[in-house]
């Protein structure tokens, strides 16, 4: 399997780390996603990236069967307001395409919240910088590469 620039980043700071590749052409929906892992789709997260009304971006990972609610979104990183970013912004911002969008490795750091319903899982997994390929590991070895707060951020 290639090396995506997340592995990569992984490997650099020896974090343990399960790769997983579905295809590096395909996209799917979350629900595809989780299922060609063989994974339940509350343990696979989705990459959102927002601007709130100062201008500020901001990073949301949330489990891919759900939706984002921009209100607790917003009361997270203490914003009034937030939408989400224009995929066309996505690219020269973060540096990866829409399906292929990872926490981990964007060209800039962005405050960034991962779903409270992470908390207590074993691990994750999410996508690893490029269309088809994941990486799973545990949200704790996450924060020994970014810095992220959990928070409560999807639509009951």
């Amino acid at each position: 399997m290639d090396k995506t620039n997340v592995m990569r980043i992984l490997d650099q700071k020896k974090i343990a780390y399960t790769p997983h590749s579905i295809g590096d052409n395909t996209k799917l929906s979350g629900k595809e996603v989780a299922q060609a892992l063989g994974k339940d789709p509350s343990t696979v997260f989705k990459t959102l990236v927002t601007v709130g009304k100062t201008g500020g971006k901001y990073v949301f990972v949330i489990p891919i069967h759900k939706e984002l609610d921009l209100k607790k979104a917003a009361k997270a990183v203490s914003e009034k307001s937030i939408e989400m970013l224009k995929q066309k912004e996505l690219l020269p911002l973060t540096g990866y395409i829409h399906g292929g969008c990872s926490p981990i490795g964007m060209k800039k750091f962005f405050p960034t919240c991962i779903d409270v319903s992470a908390e207590d899982k074993e691990t994750i997994c999410f996508s690893a910088g490029k269309i088809g390929f994941q990486v799973e590991l545990s949200p704790n070895d996450i924060s020994k590469v970014i810095r992220f707060r959990f928070a409560d951020l999807t639509i009951e």
